[in-house]
């Protein structure tokens, strides 16, 4: 008993004086501070990357989590490392016996004794003597670093640090590098390689040094075999695959909106946005050959977005970010640039809605003189009389500025600028009727917003494109849902390119004068794309037009862009395509506003609505289950008889008095017009309760 007692009091000594002596060396050789710099990162919706920037020094180092690489890949690395890292302290004394008697019995080294504890120990203080000083300061660096880091944060440390040849460091950045992939998604060969490399990473580069590559990878595939991680007749399938004949770039997907956030916020290291790698990816082919097709010098930007809620899922800026001959550096989704006839849409939109014309309303395509503005079809031919829903899916330029004369080009523009997407008009000016043909400046970026107003129901979802950030304004109106009804109705008619499937979309074109940019925008029933084909530097490009270029590689981009094609909504109440031989009379034919008073007479005031009054409540009791409670209607001014339209839809018959009846069918946002025999109208927006 009594020795027993002191030799427990001896060891307890000794523990005691270990411990004293290793905090005493800890405080004269604390570890090198953590100063290595890591690549920042710019990931996806879902967490993929998209984009990584080399770090300071100019390496590529990739952050690393264990528990997130592939399962068989770490089991392969510690069985041929560090068999025993999960139960050593830092230091393997086995392997390092073993090692000494190999080396003092052969005369040379012949295995290693390092654990991987030691080997993160020298990538945090690197040298570049091989000395036993040396070995004996990893060894004690090691037991530094087991007592302050976990076996995991030791392990995700080390595949973060490994050097894979050249400025490759981390499993990361050598699974991207040597196999475009990240590597959780390793195959059996692919993870041989990644352990082979770090021992001798120069001399075992696959792309320079392919021979002694492959034989240090199938030296560690038949180890796996000897110890049982790995079955024989998959090492066999293994041993037979070949080694990367090259380095690949690193990712670079959505290259301009990743500076963009890298500027906005260079500290952080990982920015995540709202955009779809897939998406993005299966844009930037469509771009890049779409380009290579239409010529050099030629750029291509797009974008995807989903309108419900304004989330950007692709974003294209140019045809090939590092193509100088194609500026590719210029973010064209940003770039100021005529939208040609790609905002006649909305034009036709605020008709429906004054009660100015219906879908098969006749309108006249001839020349015309506004005040000296003459506007020419692009064609330079003339259709005649036509009905507005051909004018407006043959896109003919004169019908469009007769509308825009009615409802006012400053009416317009309000309607854009409220939407959150301002025409730019030169210096002084005033929104004209030229603004109609893209007579102002917008950007790729801000027709797509526009048209996602006309998806939501005409309710606009500012576009964003960070993760975990909310829209920087309310959505806006910029048409009511019964007009926005009204264009898809007809956009979604208009056939698509030569050669292009048939998807059931709704789009429209448009071309610049002097053939410098070509546009197309399309939606579905959820998602709208718009796609800008031009010169970055604003030069001109023979023939391109927004059907023959821009077109066909939206219904391309729509088709492969995996978002998958949403029916269009049901018609909102009051919303329908009423047969010409059903139209009241004063909706046949387009008249313009105003009247012509005769000589010396005074002039005939237009109709008012005076009840009910713009933006009135109205309580009749719909939501108490009332069903037949009429809202009376009252006008002034105007020329009887008169037609009432309640979104859109005709009353039952034209009325000589100035107060009329109505029972709405719903409760909800509604549009009441009323046209007088003149051709004049008035509209007020109610909502009924």
């Amino acid at each position: 008993m009594r020795r027993g007692a002191i030799a427990l009091s001896v060891l307890a000594v000794l523990i005691a004086a270990a411990g004293a002596a290793l905090w005493r060396l800890d405080k004269l050789y604390p570890l090198p501070p953590d100063t290595v710099s890591l690549s920042r990162e710019v990931l996806d919706r879902d967490g993929a990357l998209l984009r990584a920037y080399a770090a300071r020094d100019g390496r590529w180092r990739l952050p690393a989590d264990s528990e997130k690489l592939d399962p068989q890949f770490i089991e392969m690395l510690i069985a041929y490392e560090d068999k025993r890292f999960w139960s050593h302290s830092g230091i393997d004394l086995r392997a390092l016996s073993r090692a000494a008697w190999q080396l003092a019995t052969n005369g040379r080294i012949v295995s290693g004794g390092s654990t991987l504890s030691m080997q993160l120990a020298r990538l945090l203080e690197p040298r570049d003597e091989r000395s036993f000083t040396a070995k004996f300061r990893q060894i004690g660096r090691a037991l530094q670093i087991e007592r302050r880091m976990s076996k995991r944060e030791i392990l995700n440390r080390y595949l973060t640090l490994a050097p894979y040849g050249g400025n490759l460091e981390g499993v990361r950045a050598a699974s991207l590098a040597w196999f475009g992939k990240e590597p959780h998604k390793l195959e059996l060969a692919e993870a041989a390689l990644l352990v082979a490399l770090p021992q001798s990473p120069e001399a075992r580069r696959p792309d320079r040094n392919p021979k002694i590559a492959l034989m240090a990878r199938n030296r560690v595939l038949d180890r796996m075999a000897q110890a049982g991680v790995i079955a024989e007749g998959e090492i066999a399938r293994a041993s037979g695959d070949a080694v990367p004949a090259r380095r690949l770039p690193m990712p670079a997907y959505a290259a301009h909106l990743a500076d963009a956030v890298m500027r906005s916020a260079p500290e952080l290291l990982q920015h995540r946005l709202l955009i779809s790698r897939n998406a993005q990816a299966s844009l930037e082919k469509i771009a890049a050959s779409g380009a290579r097709r239409l010529g050099p010098n030629v750029s291509v930007a797009m974008i995807l977005a989903d309108a419900s809620n304004g989330e950007i899922l692709a974003r294209v800026g140019s045809a090939g970010y590092f193509d100088p001959s194609r500026a590719g550096w210029i973010d064209m989704t940003r770039v100021l640039r005529s939208p040609g006839s790609t905002l006649k849409p909305f034009i036709y939109g605020l008709a429906f809605e004054e009660g100015l014309v219906m879908q098969e309303t006749m309108i006249e395509d001839r020349p015309g003189d506004f005040s000296g503005y003459r506007p020419r079809n692009f064609d330079m031919a003339y259709q005649g009389d036509v009905s507005v829903r051909t004018a407006l899916q043959m896109s003919l330029n004169v019908p469009a500025i007769r509308l825009l004369d009615s409802i006012g080009p400053a009416r317009l523009a309000a309607r854009m600028q409220r939407a959150g997407a301002t025409p730019v008009l030169p210096p002084g000016e005033t929104p004209g009727l030229a603004i109609g043909l893209g007579g102002a400046g917008l950007t790729l970026e801000q027709l797509v917003q526009l048209y996602g107003g006309i998806v939501n129901r005409g309710k606009v979802q500012p576009l964003r494109y960070l993760a975990g950030t909310k829209p920087t304004r309310e959505p806006a109106m910029i048409l009511t849902p019964q007009a926005a009804w009204q264009i898809t109705d007809i956009l979604s008619g208009v056939m698509p390119p030569k050669g292009a499937p048939h998807l059931g979309i709704a789009y429209k074109t448009g071309t610049s004068y002097g053939y410098r940019d070509a546009w197309a925008v399309g939606y579905d029933g959820r998602h709208v794309l718009g796609v800008w084909v031009g010169r970055a530097d604003g030069g001109s490009v023979p023939g391109l037009t927004g059907y023959d270029a821009a077109a066909p590689l939206l219904h391309e981009a729509f088709r492969r862009s995996g978002v998958g094609l949403n029916r269009f909504p049901s018609p909102p109440a009051g919303a329908s395509r009423l047969p010409a031989a059903d139209l009241p009379f004063s909706l046949r034919r387009f008249a313009a506003s105003g009247n012509h008073p005769v000589a010396g007479a005074p002039p005939e005031a237009a109709p008012e609505i005076v009840f009910p009054p713009q933006g009135a409540r109205v309580d009749l009791g719909l939501s108490r289950g009332v069903t037949d409670a009429p809202l009376a209607l009252k006008i002034n001014g105007g020329r009887a008889p008169f037609r009432w339209l309640a979104n859109g839809k005709p009353l039952s018959q034209p009325f000589r008095r100035r107060t009329a009846m109505w029972v709405p069918d719903s409760s909800g946002s509604s549009t009441l017009t009323v046209i007088d025999a003149a051709g004049r109208a008035a509209s007020v927006q109610i909502y009924i309760e």
